[in-house]
């Protein structure tokens, strides 16, 4: 493993919520492994005492603040007392509050841990439209929550906009910078992010259109448990348009054919909770093309990370320069 989450690195961070364990109530023999690494680490805590494992997440350097983090776990705290979703309980220390921390030689590291939830990530090989149906379902109540609560005073989580995106200091790095770009395909996207930018600013950011998201509703953080659907991490949830969430649901898919299947049901269990107007649903496609460049940077930037391997580095790029090409083809000017 090579980049940020390096061997030694991780190795560092698993013994960083090793020795933090303790303050969730694990025992002394908790075993602590590598549960999964993307935006930050993620790690299984398994004390033999305890009836089922916690979930702790050892945040990436340089990328939340403590009050961001803590504004997270505040929203999920209100959706599971509003019983608006199904997603795992942030766990309460030893002394009250949310978030450990261990030094990292220099650098403080924020932990925060996390009751388990049972389930499995839906399977992409398999008929996706149903659970579609019932995240859009979801995606309804997640949006009809987000326009009423209150946030507590000091709330606040990063905004994911065409500038915060893509300007001068985008949040994931740099689409140019994406693995394998070519000048061809360079002239493409720069089209593509352009034609973005003067959509998204035509659209507008009304209240009716934009808020408080999940910002990341693929399948990698669905959990199927029989009926149930859980929805976990909420690391970057934020402020944008509410249709991004759809377009965030289908992060790594965007070549399948099947994909307007899947908008197709997503908006049918919307609609089940909440409008969704054709305004919205037009702009859709500009959403995926938003993500999927997004994601483009993302991958450039995380290039160590699994979620960087599995989605193909370079062949990913590819595929975004073939999607901008039809969207700039199909698309009205």
């Amino acid at each position: 493993m090579t980049g940020l989450y390096d061997d030694a690195f991780v190795e560092r961070l698993r013994a960083g919520a090793q020795g933090l364990a303790g303050r969730w109530g694990l025992g002394p023999e908790t075993e602590v492994s590598l549960l999964t690494l993307s935006e930050n680490a993620t790690f299984l805590a398994r004390d033999p005492a305890a009836l089922a494992p916690v979930i702790l997440r050892v945040h990436r350097p340089d990328y939340h603040t403590r009050a961001e983090i803590e504004s997270e776990l505040a929203w999920i705290n209100a959706l599971r007392s509003s019983a608006t979703v199904d997603t795992p309980e942030p766990l309460v220390l030893e002394d009250g509050g949310h978030i450990a921390e261990f030094m990292d030689g220099a650098q403080l590291r924020h932990v925060v841990g996390f009751r388990f939830m049972t389930g499995s990530e839906p399977d992409e090989t398999g008929d996706l439209v149903p659970g579609f149906e019932t995240l859009g379902a979801i995606s309804a109540r997640l949006h009809g929550q987000a326009r009423s609560w209150q946030p507590p005073q000091g709330f606040t989580r990063k905004t994911w906009t065409w500038d915060t995106a893509f300007g001068p200091a985008p949040l994931w790095g740099d689409w140019r910078a994406a693995l394998g770009l070519t000048e061809d395909g360079r002239v493409v996207l720069e089209r593509l992010a352009d034609t973005l930018r003067v959509r998204l600013e035509a659209y507008g950011q009304g209240p009716d259109r934009f808020g408080l998201v999940h910002a990341d509703l693929r399948l990698a953080n669905l959990l199927v448990d029989g009926d149930r659907l859980g929805v976990i991490d909420f690391d970057d949830c934020g402020t944008s348009w509410f249709a991004y969430d759809f377009a965030a649901a289908i992060s790594f898919l965007e070549t399948e054919p099947y994909i307007p299947d899947l908008q197709a049901a997503w908006l049918r269990g919307y609609r089940t909770v909440a409008p969704f107007a054709p305004e919205h649903e037009a702009m859709l496609p500009t959403f995926i093309l938003f993500r999927r460049l997004l994601l483009t940077a993302w991958i450039a930037s995380h290039a160590e990370t699994e979620t960087a391997a599995w989605a193909g580095m370079e062949a990913f790029t590819e595929g975004t320069i073939r999607l901008a090409e039809t969207y700039l083809a199909s698309e009205p000017a």
